[in-house]
């Protein structure tokens, strides 16, 4: 076996506490290279005739990447702290894995030579709220989902859908055209509403803040606002908002007065400020990426912290919002993250906080700052796969499985999974207009775990390139959406909701990845069930064997209703079909 392949940690996603009691354990091999994996363990403190005694308790593997194998085991040490390490066998070959290295015999007589988890403390666990994991997410950019009040439209704001959308031009999107579609979400399955900037801004997308604590008025008032919240819950529907603590927009009042007053200003260090006075075209200051229209903000600073704070708390305590999602969150200070967590938990324990971060978030998920990311890994993969075909399956198998083992499992429960938003190119755009690739994009994101998120009219066939083409008015004329998409994806959402497998409840394995013919199948496990996916990314139809574990066994195709004994299964060009197994048949 490769000793350069063989690791663990134990901390983060290799070794973790999963509940008040349970312990999960994962190590990783090179790929093929272990045929069996055993977990040594004890207590540190069981000892006889001076040695240590411990148990064995085979691992299974979890999952296989382009280049490791994963082994996984849960534990429950009986007093809630253990020593352990690990037995590795290939052939005839032994090898015992611990932290000191490697040995031929387990080292039973020194402990320190093992691994070490020295307690399993409630406060270490990581815990997010619990119904995030039940929650399918519907992102709304305000300015272009519906305009329900033309009352208050900004000067100048076109006919809704009379053109395309630009950086600068509006539509008079609004809070009372969000009331006006909830029973439209509801229908559809959504259980849970993420809003991109709310708060008075320049912009038509508001990310640019002028004030944290106002209502853009192009949206309505508070009052609406409160009354969106309040209908929003009666319909089961959650609410979150999204915060810009990064940066601040050019007409900030505290960036305004640096203008103004130059060194005199009582708010010059609430920015990273350099040359003074500030200059038009070459800005002397930190801004997010080159835009000189959002100076960045300094959130060690204790003014600025405690404001903000204060904005964390506001939104909560007076329109008992559910969730925030902070924008840019891996540009802001890790010190200030933990601030806010404990200040918004305060005032709600299950608020969900989302930060948006693209790549290895692990030190923002240790249970002291975020409760989960957007999972733009997951994103990245199923894009390239189903939408793009610039992958085959057996990569993007990879890519899935080693995503879920980038986190623990309770992180993984939370992650915000989601295919498009007002940063990227509409689905369908990626897709070639192929409305064939759409449907296995949200049968794979419906289906996996997680808590996942629609890109408002991606449901219905809308399409567009990336930042502005992806931000058009919501089409609300039937004869102008897609019908067949929308039921098709209201069908997803009624499964994940009636079979717990569909969604959280089950293990996700890859159990076949054939990158010749490009078809996939995943699978969900858990101790009544198994729900078996295939996938056929050819363009012609297939004849696609069950794997022997399946062969001969009774299931139900979800998305036709009918009973089948699985053998092989006839797959449309472009097409996922679902089985569900019963273990007690």
């Amino acid at each position: 076996m490769l000793k350069e392949a063989i690791y663990h940690r134990p901390k983060n996603e290799f070794a973790y506490i999963y509940d008040d009691k349970t312990l999960h354990i994962r190590m990783r091999t090179k790929k093929g290279d272990a045929e069996a994996v055993e977990l040594i363990h004890g207590d540190p403190y069981d000892w006889e005739d001076g040695k240590w005694i411990a148990s064995l308790s085979p691992m299974e593997k979890s999952g296989s990447d382009q280049l490791f194998d994963y082994w996984f085991i849960a534990v429950q040490p009986p007093y809630r702290r253990m020593r352990y390490g690990f037995e590795l066998v290939s052939g005839a070959e032994k090898l015992i894995y611990a932290e000191k290295g490697f040995f031929d015999e387990a080292p039973l007589e020194d402990i320190a030579n093992f691994f070490c988890f020295p307690y399993l403390h409630a406060a270490d666990r990581f815990k997010a709220p619990d119904w995030v994991k039940d929650t399918v997410w519907y992102q709304i950019f305000p300015e272009r989902f519906g305009n329900g009040n033309p009352n208050i439209d900004p000067e100048g704001a076109l006919p809704w859908g009379s053109a395309d959308p630009t950086p600068s031009n509006f539509f008079g999107g609004d809070f009372e055209g969000v009331i006006e579609h909830l029973d439209y979400l509801k229908d559809l399955g959504i259980s849970g509403i993420y809003f991109t900037p709310i708060f008075r801004a320049f912009s038509n997308h508001k990310y640019d803040t002028i004030d944290y604590m106002e209502i853009d008025p192009q949206f309505g008032d508070k009052e609406t606002f409160r009354r969106l919240v309040k209908e929003a819950h009666a319909k089961g529907i959650k609410v979150m908002l999204d915060a810009v603590f990064n940066h601040s927009g050019y007409f900030f009042g505290p960036f305004q007065d640096v203008i103004e007053k130059g060194e005199a200003s009582q708010f010059k260090d609430w920015f990273h400020i350099y040359e003074l006075p500030i200059k038009e075209n070459l800005p002397g200051y930190d801004t997010f990426a080159y835009e000189k229209s959002m100076p960045k903000l300094n959130t060690q600073h204790p003014d600025v912290k405690k404001y903000l704070l204060d904005v964390g708390q506001y939104w909560i305590k007076e329109f008992d919002i559910d969730g925030w999602r902070l924008d840019v969150a891996n540009e802001v200070d890790h010190a200030f993250w933990r601030d806010f967590r404990t200040a918004v938990k305060e005032v709600k324990e299950d608020v969900y906080i989302l930060g948006e971060i693209w790549h290895d978030s692990m030190p923002w998920l240790l249970g002291d700052q975020f409760d989960a990311v957007m999972n733009y890994p997951f994103t990245n993969g199923a894009l390239n796969f189903f939408a793009k075909g610039k992958i085959r399956a057996e990569e993007f198998a990879s890519v899935i499985v080693n995503g879920l083992h980038a986190y623990p499992k309770n992180i993984n429960e939370v992650a915000f999974n989601l295919l498009g938003s007002h940063d990227t190119d509409r689905i369908l755009t990626l897709a070639g207009d192929s409305k064939d690739r759409v449907k296995q994009l949200f049968a794979f994101q419906l289906s996996f775990g997680g808590s996942p998120c629609i890109y408002y009219g991606d449901e219905i066939g809308m399409a567009g390139g990336n930042d502005p083409g992806c931000r058009a008015c919501m089409v609300w004329d039937e004869d102008e959406q897609d019908r067949e998409l929308h039921r098709f994806v209201k069908k997803l959402l009624e499964l994940r909701k009636t079979y717990p497998i569909f969604a959280n409840e089950g293990e996700f394995k890859v159990l076949e990845a054939n990158s010749e013919d490009n078809t996939l199948i995943y699978a969900k496990e858990n101790d009544q069930q198994i729900l078996a996916a295939v996938v056929n990314q050819c363009e012609v139809p297939l004849a696609i064997p069950f794997p022997a574990e399946l062969t001969g066994k009774e299931a139900e195709d979800l998305l036709k209703g009918t009973a089948l004994t699985a053998d092989s299964i006839h797959a449309e060009p472009m097409s996922t079909q679902f089985f569900l197994f019963s273990k007690e048949r």
